[in-house]
C-alpha cells in the first residue's frame, strides 16, 4: 500500500515553502425550476472551462484573491453570471438556479470565507462531521481535536475551550440559542447531542474573542446552521450503538422545504466493556425538524422542533480493579445491590419570521420554548474488599486478592426531580450601510422558570462502623473506641426549590470593510447590555445589570505572503444560569453575580501551498484575566458550585492548527495548545482551576489506498495532559492538587464507498442507492485506560485512604452501515 503521509513530508512542513500558483474551487448542482439537475450546463472561466454531469454537478479550479467572471450557460435556459472572489485553497459552493422564462439572475459577487476568517472563526465541513463519526457521533467528537478544546470523556459531548468550563459555551441552531439537560452527572448517563448532523449545512466554531451578535458566556461560540433541501432525499446510518434517518423534500413550487431526522443510541457497547459487570438498558431517542414556507420573496417562516426521550437503566453487579505497583499491587473488589433509574424529557420549539424590508433592510423575529423535566433516582449499595493481589505467576490464584487490607460498604440514594421551562422572545435586524459595512442589533426577553427537589445522601461504613462526615471534628475510632455522637450520613443534601429567572438582552454591533493603500481591513464594535432578576419561593428578588463592549480588528497586508492578522477582545459577562445560583447544600443565592473576563486574543492565518496543495497554519495567542469567579468542582459531567463568587483567575495560552490536503482531496489537521489557568479562592493564593489542561495534541487525518480510492481512512487522535481532580467531593483543593492521568486516545475507522456521485450503479440492487458505503470502527485502538474520576475507599486498621481510578472505555470495535437513498 502506497503511504501519502510520512515523517520526511512532516518535516517540510517546518520549511518556508512558496506556492507556484494560487487556485480555489468552486463547485455546486445547477437545477431548474422545479429543482431538478440540468445537465450539460456549459461553465466558462476565462479560457477555462467545464459542463455539468448527468447530476448536474459540476466542479472548476479559478484563480484565487482576484474577481473571477463566471458563465452558466445552455441554449434552452437563460444564461447566469456571477463574479467570485475566493481565498486561496478555498472550496465554494455555489448552485445557482436556471429558468426558461424569468430574467437573467444579477450579477452577484461572492468573497468567500474572508467574513469567517477576519472573525475568528473556524469553519468545519459538514460531510467531514458526517464521515467522522466516533465512539460519540456529532460536531463534538471533531471539536475534541481543535487546540483549545479539551473533551476528557469519549461518553460526553461536553466540552471546556480554552480553561472554561462546560456551562461557559454557546450553542445556536439557526440563530436559536439551544439548551441541554442539568440532572446529567455522568457520560454514560448522556443521550444524543442536540445537534443531528445530518441535517446540517454549515458549522462554526469560536474559542474566544467573539462579537456582541453572540451571548453572554465566557468561552466560546458553537454556530450550526441546517440547510434548507432542494430536492427529495433520504438518509440513514446504522452501526452497533444506533443509528439515523433523514428525509427531506421541497414542494413543486419551491415555497415549502423541510427536513426530519430521526435518531436512535444505545451506549451498551461501550458501557459494557468497562471493568464493572452491569445490567444497562438505555434508550436514547430523539425526532428533529425544520420546515420552511416562503409566502414571498420578501417574507418566510420556519420552525425548528425537537423531542427528546432518554431512559437510563443501570443495575451494577461486580467490579475489580487492579491498580498501585508491581511491588505492591492491590486491588478493589466490588460488589453491588441496587439499581439506578434515570429519565430525561426535553421538548424544544422555535418560530423565526425573515421579512427583507428591502435589499439592504433584513427584520427578524424569533420565539422558542423550552421544556425538559428530569428524574435521577438511585439506590446502590456497594460493598467491597481492598486486599493485596497474587502476583506470582504461575499460580491458579493470579490476580485473585489474597489479603483483605480493608472491608466496608457504601450506600447511595437519590430522589432528584427537575422542571423547567425557558420562553424567548426575539426581535433582530440587519442593515447594510454604504461602504461595505453593516449594522446589527436585537433585543431578547427570556423567562426561566425553574422547579427543583434535590435528596441525596451517602452513608459509608468501615468493617461495619459508621464513618462521620469531614466536617464532624471527632474522628470515629471504633472498634477500639465506643463512639458517642450522632450517626449521621457522611454525606446529605436536601432542599426543594422554586426559582424564576427574567432576562432582558441587547446588543448593537457595527462592521466595516475597508482599504488602507492595497491593505485590506475589517472592523468590528459593539457593545451588549443583560438585565436579570432572579426571583422564587422563599428566595429574596436581585435585580443585576452588566454590560459587555467587543471589537475585532483584522488586516491584510497585501504581501507576496498570504497573511491575515486579528486582533479581538472584549469585556465578557457570565450572568448565572440556574445551575450556579445554587450552592453545594443545594439552596440558591439570588445575589450571585455575573462572572467577567477581560479577554484578549491576537491571532495569525497564513495560507501557504505545499506539494503544491492548499495549506493554512492558523496561530492564536489569548490571555484572560476574570474576577467575581464561581468556585466550582468538576466530578465526571457534574458541575457543582459554591455560589459565592469568591473567586478570581486568569488563563493564558498559545494554539496552532495546520490544516490541508496532507493526502490530495482530503482534509486534515494537526493541532497543538499550551494552556495555564489558576485561580485565587478567598485571598488564600493561586492553585491550578479543575480545567487546567496545560497541553493538548489533536490529529484528525483521512487517507485513502491510491489503487483503490473507494476504500478509506481516518484516524482521530487525542492526547491531554492531566486536569486537577479525582479529589473526595469534600476535599480542600488547597490540599489536594494531583492530577487526573493524561488522557490519550486514538479511534480508527475503514470504510468502502460502494456507489457515490463518482461511482454510481447502473443495475441491480445497488441501483437504489446514490451512496452506500460500509465500515468498521475501532475505539480506543490502543485500548489506554483513561480515567476521569477516583474512587476513594478506607483502610480501617491504618485509616489510609485510597484513590481507585474509574476507568473510561476500553477497546471497542463497531460495525457501520451508511446510505443515501
Amino acid at each position: 500500500m502506497k503511504i501519502h503521509f510520512s515523517l520526511l513530508k512532516l518535516a517540510f512542513l517546518l520549511l518556508p515553502l512558496f506556492g507556484l500558483s494560487q487556485t480555489a474551487t468552486l463547485k455546486g448542482i445547477i437545477l431548474d425550476s422545479a429543482n431538478l439537475p440540468i445537465a450539460n450546463i456549459n461553465i466558462k472561466a476565462g479560457t477555462d472551462g467545464t459542463t455539468t454531469n448527468e447530476n448536474g454537478f459540476y466542479l472548476i479550479k479559478i484563480p484565487a484573491n482576484e474577481d473571477v467572471l463566471i458563465e452558466f450557460t445552455h441554449l434552452n435556459y437563460k444564461k447566469v453570471s456571477a463574479t467570485f472572489n475566493l481565498k486561496n485553497g478555498e472550496t465554494f459552493e455555489f448552485n445557482p438556479v436556471m429558468n426558461l422564462e424569468i430574467e437573467q439572475i444579477a450579477v452577484v459577487i461572492v468573497k468567500g470565507n474572508q467574513r469567517k476568517q477576519v472573525e475568528g472563526i473556524t469553519t468545519i465541513e459538514p460531510e467531514l462531521i458526517r464521515t467522522i463519526k466516533g465512539a460519540q457521533p456529532g460536531v463534538e467528537n471533531l471539536l475534541k481535536t481543535l487546540p483549545g478544546v479539551n473533551i476528557s470523556n469519549e461518553l460526553s459531548t461536553q466540552y471546556s475551550v480554552r480553561g472554561g468550563n462546560f456551562d461557559e459555551n454557546l450553542v445556536y441552531v439557526n440563530e436559536i440559542e439551544v439548551y441541554r439537560p442539568f440532572l446529567i452527572r455522568s457520560g454514560q448517563q448522556e443521550g444524543l447531542s442536540f445537534v443531528n448532523t445530518d441535517m446540517v449545512q454549515n458549522v462554526e466554531f469560536s474559542a474566544g474573542g467573539f462579537q456582541a451578535q453572540y451571548g453572554d458566556k465566557l468561552s466560546s461560540v458553537l454556530d450550526i446552521t441546517y440547510r434548507n433541501p432542494v430536492s427529495f432525499g433520504v438518509r440513514a446510518d446504522m452501526s452497533l450503538l444506533g443509528g439515523s434517518i433523514t428525509t427531506e423534500a421541497v414542494s413543486k413550487d419551491s415555497k415549502f422545504s423541510g427536513i426530519i431526522g430521526l435518531r436512535y443510541r444505545d451506549n451498551s457497547l461501550l458501557v459494557k466493556a468497562k471493568e464493572t459487570e452491569t445490567n444497562y438498558d438505555p434508550k436514547f431517542a430523539d425526532a428533529q425538524t425544520y420546515l420552511n414556507y416562503k409566502f414571498s420573496d420578501k417574507f418566510h417562516l420556519s420552525f425548528l422542533g425537537n423531542a427528546s426521550i432518554n431512559k437510563y437503566n443501570y443495575e451494577p453487579q461486580t467490579r475489580q480493579t487492579n491498580f498501585g505497583t508491581l511491588e505492591n499491587p492491590l486491588a478493589l473488589l466490588v460488589f453491588y445491590e441496587g439499581q439506578e433509574k434515570d429519565q430525561y424529557q426535553t421538548y424544544f420549539g422555535a418560530f423565526k419570521g425573515t421579512y427583507f424590508a428591502t435589499d439592504d433592510l433584513t427584520l427578524k423575529l424569533i420565539t422558542s420554548a423550552y421544556h425538559t423535566t428530569e428524574e435521577e433516582y438511585f439506590d446502590i449499595l456497594a460493598q467491597y474488599r481492598l486486599g493485596e493481589v497474587n502476583s506470582n505467576i504461575g499460580d491458579e490464584d493470579l490476580v485473585e486478592v489474597e489479603f483483605s487490607e480493608g472491608i466496608g460498604g457504601q450506600l447511595n440514594h437519590a430522589r432528584n426531580d427537575l422542571d423547567a421551562l425557558i420562553v424567548n422572545v426575539e426581535h433582530k435586524g440587519d442593515y447594510r450601510l454604504e461602504g461595505d459595512s453593516n449594522v446589527k442589533w436585537s433585543v431578547k426577553y427570556t423567562h426561566e422558570d425553574i422547579m427543583d427537589r434535590i435528596v441525596e445522601w451517602e452513608v459509608i461504613d468501615s468493617a461495619g462502623f459508621s464513618i462521620n462526615p469531614p466536617h464532624i471534628d471527632s474522628f470515629n475510632e471504633q472498634p477500639y473506641e465506643a463512639y458517642q455522637g450522632p450517626l449521621v450520613p457522611f454525606q446529605n443534601i436536601r432542599a426543594t426549590n422554586h426559582t424564576k429567572i427574567d432576562r432582558i438582552q441587547a446588543y448593537a454591533q457595527w462592521s466595516k470593510r475597508t482599504e488602507l493603500g492595497n491593505n485590506d481591513m475589517f472592523f468590528n464594535a459593539g457593545v451588549r447590555v443583560h438585565n436579570w432578576t432572579v426571583s422564587g419561593d422563599g428566595i429574596e428578588s436581585s435585580t443585576q445589570t452588566v454590560f459587555s463592549p467587543r471589537a475585532q480588528f483584522a488586516i491584510k497586508p497585501d504581501w507576496e505572503k498570504d497573511m491575515l492578522f486579528r486582533l479581538s477582545g472584549g469585556l465578557y459577562y457570565q450572568p448565572p444560569f440556574y445551575r450556579e445560583l445554587r450552592g453545594s447544600d443545594g439552596s440558591i443565592n439570588s445575589k450571585v453575580k455575573a462572572q467577567q473576563s477581560v479577554h484578549i486574543v491576537l491571532a495569525n492565518e497564513y495560507s501557504l501551498n505545499i506539494w503544491e496543495r492548499p495549506f493554512k497554519l492558523v496561530s492564536e495567542a489569548y490571555y484572560k484575566s476574570m474576577s467575581d469567579i464561581n468556585p466550582y468542582t468538576v466530578e465526571n459531567v457534574r458541575i457543582r458550585y459554591q455560589a459565592n463568587n469568591s473567586a478570581k483567575a486568569y488563563a493564558y495560552g498559545i494554539d496552532f492548527r495546520l490544516n490541508g490536503e496532507f493526502v490530495p482531496g482530503t482534509e486534515s489537521w494537526f493541532s497543538f495548545g499550551y494552556l495555564k489557568t489558576e485561580e485565587n479562592i478567598n485571598d488564600r493564593g493561586y492553585i491550578s482551576r479543575p480545567t487546567d489542561q496545560r497541553l493538548k495534541f489533536g490529529i484528525l487525518f483521512q487517507d485513502y489506498v491510491p489503487n483503490i480510492p473507494d476504500l478509506k481512512m481516518y484516524l482521530n487522535l487525542v492526547y491531554n495532559t492531566g486536569v486537577p481532580g479525582g479529589s473526595p467531593s469534600y476535599a480542600d483543593p488547597y490540599n489536594y492538587q494531583n492530577r487526573l492521568p493524561d488522557y490519550k486516545r486514538a479511534d480508527l475507522g475503514i470504510s468502502y464507498v460502494l456507489v457515490d456521485s463518482k461511482k454510481p450503479a447502473q443495475s441491480g440492487w445497488k441501483s437504489k442507492f446514490k451512496e452506500l458505503s460500509l465500515g468498521i470502527e475501532i475505539f480506543n485502538m490502543f485500548d489506554v485506560q483513561n480515567s476521569i474520576t477516583n474512587t476513594w475507599v478506607r483502610d480501617v486498621y491504618s485509616k489510609r485512604q485510597y484513590s481507585i481510578p474509574n476507568y473510561l472505555t476500553p477497546r471497542v470495535f463497531n460495525v457501520r452501515v451508511g446510505m443515501r437513498f
